[in-house]
Formats: C-alpha cells, structure tokens, sequence
C-alpha cells in the first residue's frame, strides 16, 4: 500500500508529497532517467516537448511493468537550466497522480548529452 504523507501545519503543494510510505509492497519498479527523446530517436525542441517525452518515456516504462502513475512513490527530476522549472511545471504537471509522489526537482550542470534539458527517474510500487 502506497500512502502519500503531508504533516498537518506545513505547507502542500500540487508537485509533490513530503514523503511516500510504501506497506506491503510486493513489487518495485526502478525506473531509469527517461529523457526528452522519443522512440524515434527525436529529440524535443525546448524544455516543453522534452518534458512531454521524458513523462511519456515514463509512462511506456510503468506501463511495461503493469503499473500507471498512481504507482509512483518517489520521482526525482533533473533540469540543465534553472530558468525551465516553469516550462516543465506547465508540460508535465499534469502526468502526476493526487497526491503527488515524493519528488525531488535538481539543477544539473549537463546531461548524458548536451541537447537533453530533462531526465526523470522514478521508483514504482504495486
């Protein structure tokens, strides 16, 4: 059973959960960074498209193992440019479950290329 946690008095937020309680797992799923590059081998033009990639890139991932997004207990996201936290907000916002999972969003000097602006990692429990 996968319970998001949220102590009473602290600030929520719509991206994310303080943290993920995971009880009577019988699966986990560690999931790659799933970068803005689709099976095609086409690489998104801005933050925008990469964000919608990398999260479909996920999704095809979780969808492989049985799961969706509600399984989701820890995401960590890493950016190239810190001026792209709000196109990624806008892209990919809206591919996360409620509650949110816990996720950690990190401002990285480069990718494994230099034409990547996202990856996301993820870890999944059934």
């Amino acid at each position: 059973m996968l319970t998001m946690i949220n102590p009473a008095g602290y600030p929520t937020s719509p991206s994310y959960s303080q943290a993920a309680e995971v009880r009577g797992a019988q699966r986990t799923v560690y999931v790659s960074g799933q970068v803005g590059v689709d099976a095609k081998g086409y690489v998104g033009a801005d933050i925008g498209e990469q964000a919608k990639i990398a999260v479909a890139n996920l999704d095809a991932v979780l969808r492989e193992a049985g799961m969706d997004n509600r399984n989701l207990a820890k995401v960590t996201i890493y950016l190239t440019d810190e001026s792209s936290v709000p196109g990624f907000m806008e892209a990919a916002a809206h591919a996360l479950p409620s509650p949110p999972p816990a996720t950690t969003l990190l401002i990285v000097k480069a990718l494994a290329a230099p034409s990547l602006l996202v990856e996301i990692e993820a870890i999944a429990v059934d």
